[in-house]
């Protein structure tokens, strides 16, 4: 067995525990052991240490969250010491490790009464099945020796072979004649603590990739963003066919996870589930200028597939000529669950039912989302319906708010969506952005009205374009053929403004080339795959706007399209018209 120098006798007033030292200034322990520390001074004696290192006096750090009762989860406080001490701190086995056939023996280093220099304990795991989510059970290794009595609570387990630790005692049986008691596991401990996981071998995952893990879940719940909910993030990660979360649930982000590094055997799952979070993280720290990354933090982000880091649970608002006349127009609505696709309503209405119609089968979709989702609302409209502002519909009959400033809107093209060709070129154009993390932004200003469109189209698909910006509607016939050979190129993201300049000769002060100035500078590292977060972000804000004039995003257009995120389970193969 190596060296233990780092296990600790634990006085608070009148109770006496133990713990072990994890670094040169932090000891875990129980929380009941520290119980009313805020009163009373914690102090830590090092039982091999120098005797100027033995006593230390301490003070809670951290907590588990336990209530007082002796089935409370989160038994766990950490210490942190007056001053750093020189003494190797304790190392850790893998979770796995405490558990095998035939058992491993495992060794508790106790305090018990009359025993202030320490006596050991010897005894295994009896399963590696958790109890209530949090314990697992301690048998004696033979019936003689020390049981478990008071004053063990907070010892390290550890392996007799190697000394590593693999949990914590966290409460004995009451019974003299009973030899058995519980043991807080190190990968339990771990969702309580989120720096132990990085002193935790996992076999997949290196220290670096789980620090890099840790800082982006205090980065996101710095920034409180309500999206991010720990369930749904872990569903996203391990996708329909992965591992349910467990029964206890999540009680926080870092919970869920620690639980896919050192639980879930799928290195993707946690790849997604990182990139997801940075994601939040930067979409956040752009829509209300905080920083998102901490400075010691890795700049560089995992590639992963753009529809599961979206994660997206669209309702589909297709419109679409009937073929019964040119002022009625085929109405469908739908709702996304996963990839698969419901519709909600369908109906042929003259072009001024459209948008109460409409309206009305949204706020049924909404009914059918996982109330833990990611709401997007795409409109699939004829290119002529396209500078429609449906973010600025009234919400319903009751609420004139914008559409846009309750969730994320976004336009499609339909003739875009009906094209095989480019769905397939949008499609691998994801791929591209997949692997890269950037985008390629082009500009096209109001004073390219001139340009020809034909070579606008090929420049844009040769060149490898994913983000055009417009400073000009398509309220002019030369502005709707440069917005034509825009979409008739495989980009995946467009923005213009729905009003503003028209092309004139003048454009002294031009309201155009401001727009493509503040749109490049906000759009500079964001990941298109979160435009329409953002651009929802920007909506809430233009309507907001109290200022003298409009805000410079008041009528901000977005299209765009990732045909894995709006599967079209039915190609267009007939006529709509019976």
């Amino acid at each position: 067995m190596t060296s233990a120098a780092w296990h600790v006798r634990i006085r608070c007033g009148p109770r006496t525990g133990s713990g072990f030292l994890v670094t040169e200034r932090h000891v875990l322990t129980c929380a009941h052991v520290v119980h009313g520390a805020q009163e009373t001074p914690v102090g830590v004696t090092f039982a091999h240490g120098r005797r100027e290192e033995r006593e230390v006096t301490a003070r809670v750090v951290g907590h588990g969250g336990w209530a007082g009762h002796d089935t409370d989860p989160g038994d766990l406080a950490v210490l942190e010491l007056d001053r750093a001490v020189e003494l190797k701190p304790a190392e850790f086995a893998a979770p796995s490790d405490a558990y095998g056939d035939p058992p491993r023996r495992l060794i508790a280093y106790g305090f018990p009464r009359h025993y202030d220099e320490g006596t050991l304990a010897e005894y295994r795991a009896t399963a590696d099945q958790l109890i209530a989510g949090e314990w697992v059970q301690l048998e004696a290794w033979a019936g003689h020796g020390q049981p478990l009595a008071p004053g063990f609570s907070g010892a390290a387990v550890t392996l007799a072979d190697t000394g590593q630790v693999v949990g914590m005692v966290s409460s004995a049986a009451r019974h003299p004649d009973v030899r058995n008691g519980r043991m807080l596991p190190a990968h339990v401990m771990a969702r309580y603590w989120p720096p132990l996981g990085e002193l935790i071998p996992t076999p997949r995952y290196g220290r670096q990739d789980k620090e890099r893990l840790r800082t982006l879940v205090e980065a996101v719940a710095r920034q409180e963003v309500l999206e991010c909910r720990p369930e749904q993030l872990y569903r996203d990660a391990v996708g329909p066919l992965g591992p349910p979360p467990p029964a206890h649930g999540f009680r926080s982000l870092w919970d869920a996870a620690w639980y896919l590094l050192s639980e879930v055997p799928d290195p993707a799952a946690v790849q997604r589930f990182t990139t997801r979070l940075a994601d939040f993280a930067d979409s956040a720290a752009t829509r209300y200028g905080l920083r998102s990354w901490p400075q010691h933090a890795p700049a560089a982000r995992p590639a992963v597939r753009a529809a599961e880091r979206s994660a997206w649970a669209p309702v589909l608002v297709e419109i679409a000529p009937s073929g019964s006349g040119d002022d009625r127009f085929l109405v469908e609505v739908s709702v996304y669950t996963g990839r698969h696709r419901r519709l909600v309503g369908s109906r042929t209405l003259p072009a001024g039912r459209v948008r109460p119609w409409a309206l009305e089968r949204i706020d049924e979709a909404f009914y059918e989302l996982d109330p833990d989702a990611r709401e997007l609302i795409a409109f699939v409209l004829p290119r002529r319906w396209l500078n429609t502002d449906v973010a600025g519909w009234a919400r319903s009959a009751d609420d004139d708010s914008p559409l846009g400033s309750f969730a994320p809107v976004v336009v499609l093209d339909l003739d875009r969506r009906r094209s095989g060709m480019l769905q397939r070129k949008l499609t691998q154009k994801w791929r591209l952005l997949d692997t890269r993390g950037s985008a390629r932004l082009h500009r096209v200003g109001c004073d390219a009205l001139g340009q020809d469109p034909t070579r606008l189209t090929v420049a844009l698909r040769s060149g490898g374009a994913d983000i055009v910006c417009l400073g000009v509607p398509p309220r002019t016939e030369a502005a709707r053929r440069l917005f034509a050979a825009c979409l008739n190129a495989p980009v995946p993201v467009l923005l213009w403004p729905r009003s503003g300049c028209r092309g004139e000769p003048s454009h002294s002060g031009c309201r155009g080339q401001e727009f493509l100035d503040r749109l490049t500078e906000h759009l500079a590292d964001l990941p298109p795959g979160d435009l329409p977060s953002f651009v929802h972000g920007l909506r809430q804000e233009a309507y907001a706007c109290e200022g003298p004039g409009p805000h410079w995003a008041d009528d901000l257009a977005l299209l765009w399209e990732d045909p894995r995120c709006l599967p079209d389970p039915v190609a267009y193969q007939h006529s709509p018209v019976g």
